[in-house]
């Protein structure tokens, strides 16, 4: 895998200390919630272990929130560890309880099927999948679809106790508001998962988010009980992240509505994407420096120390925005973010013809006919559809906040400048409110 060019240079203090460094790089990098008794000693020995994450298909894009652990995954890679990709088209069909309010609608298999092409296509941006420590992706429907019901009672619904499962947090918050027996089982199918994989690929480690905790636990319990070790010995491990949260402390999600940031351009172009990290407060971009970033140490203290003393660059939101934009969408589609979002929220006037089209398709073009450029400033600003009314558009123009092509207007019937390139018009409202309008052919 050929990583894109340019700010992403990754830093190489958790290779040069391979697996025992893993969880200090982890933890340095908020990435490390909790991990299982015995992990740390087990990576202390530095013999190669294989760690896997489940992403569940139930969508034919990853969103932001899958990125906490999928650079858990490439951190493990590049301590030594081998990355196991486990895509749900078994689970997927079910529907897992963990951290939802209400319960998933099923899945066709052939809409699993589709979603997991998906999800390859966009993991390969991270992941390497070649070499002797490549990650591998497997779909649990393989073996749970082989399971006939008695065998999966007799062989996992037996060992593990209704007590202990009524106990995770994952079941208990749904308890009142109703769970089903199917999503109940979702912890049976899971630590199944984690059996197979440990009995037929030798695999010791789970990684998943923090609301995953009792599922991991449940396949550590699982693993123990098949073969019969004793509390204290540890023969598989575990670790969480962190969730990453939106502004109101909710999970990122595909279901949190208005919050979710795709990294399928056709769901979220790369303009929007790069934006989102761009707009990122103050507070959360030193996290996201360490979280989504490879940068060495050295780096993120820099621009951390450059964003404090002169946070109106947004340094360190560029770097992160680029760096991430390049990855998941190449460095092309980065540079061209850049140049978009640069030159929306310049105080320097915009006359490229394609960027003034980018700009167009980006944020909230409006085409704008003769009629609307002849009719004045109130007209066009009714078409561009900044204000509601024509009376906030007239409070607007007099108070000086309405500019066109970069020219403050004063009075709503003030000719309107002539158009950019013949055919573009750019509306500024405030220090954010952009709009560019296109000509009618």
């Amino acid at each position: 895998m050929a990583l894109p060019e340019g700010t992403h240079q990754a830093g190489n203090a958790v290779a040069q200390a391979g697996l025992a460094g893993l969880l200090d790089e982890l933890r340095w990098r908020g990435l490390l919630h909790q991990a299982s008794s015995g992990l740390a000693e087990r990576l202390a020995t530095g013999t190669p272990i294989k760690g896997y994450n489940g992403f569940d298909p139930t969508g034919p894009s990853l969103h932001i929130g899958s990125l906490v652990p999928i650079f858990g995954m490439i951190h493990l890679q590049r301590a030594g560890g081998t990355p196991i990709v486990l895509v749900g088209g078994g689970t997927a069909m079910i529907g897992d309880p963990s951290g939802r309010s209400s319960e998933r609608l099923l899945l066709s298999r052939p809409t699993v099927e589709e979603n997991i092409v998906g999800i390859q296509n966009q993991l390969t941006r991270f992941l390497d999948f070649e070499g002797p420590n490549g990650a591998e992706l497997v779909d649990n429907y393989e073996w749970l679809s082989s399971y006939s019901l008695l065998r999966f009672l007799r062989d996992i619904g037996k060992q593990l106790t209704v007590p202990y499962m009524l106990a995770k947090d994952s079941v208990q918050i749904r308890l009142e508001a109703g769970l089903s027996f199917t999503e109940f089982s979702y912890m049976l199918l899971q630590a199944a998962d984690f059996l197979h994989l440990y009995r037929t690929g030798g695999v010791e480690l789970q990684m998943g988010g923090a609301d995953q905790w009792g599922n991991i636990t449940a396949g550590l319990e699982l693993i123990r009980k098949e073969f019969g070790a004793g509390d204290g010995q540890d023969l598989a491990y575990g670790l969480s992240y962190p969730l990453l949260t939106n502004e109101s402390g909710a999970k990122y999600g595909k279901t949190a509505a208005g919050t979710s940031v795709w990294l399928d351009p056709a769901k979220t172009s790369p303009f929007h994407f790069y934006q989102y990290w761009f707009d990122a407060d103050d507070r959360d971009v030193a996290k996201y420096l360490r979280t989504f970033t490879l940068f060495d140490r050295a780096k993120v203290e820099d621009l951390e120390a450059q964003q404090a003393a002169h946070p109106e660059t947004r340094v360190a939101q560029k770097a992160v925005g680029y760096d991430l934009t390049a990855r998941v969408h190449g460095e092309e589609a980065a540079k061209n973010s850049v140049r978009l979002s640069e030159a929306a929220f310049s105080k320097e006037p915009i006359r490229d013809p394609d960027v003034l089209e980018g700009l167009f398709n980006e944020i909230d073009g409006f085409e704008f006919t003769a009629d609307d450029l002849a009719g004045g400033a109130l007209k066009m600003a009714i078409a561009s559809g900044l204000y509601s009314s024509n009376g906030d558009a007239r409070r607007a123009i007099s108070q000086g906040g309405l500019s066109i092509n970069d020219e403050r207007l004063k009075a709503p019937d003030d000719a309107v400048p002539a158009p950019l390139s013949g055919r573009y018009v750019v509306l500024r409202a405030g220090k954010k409110s952009v709009r560019v309008g296109r000509l009618k052919s």
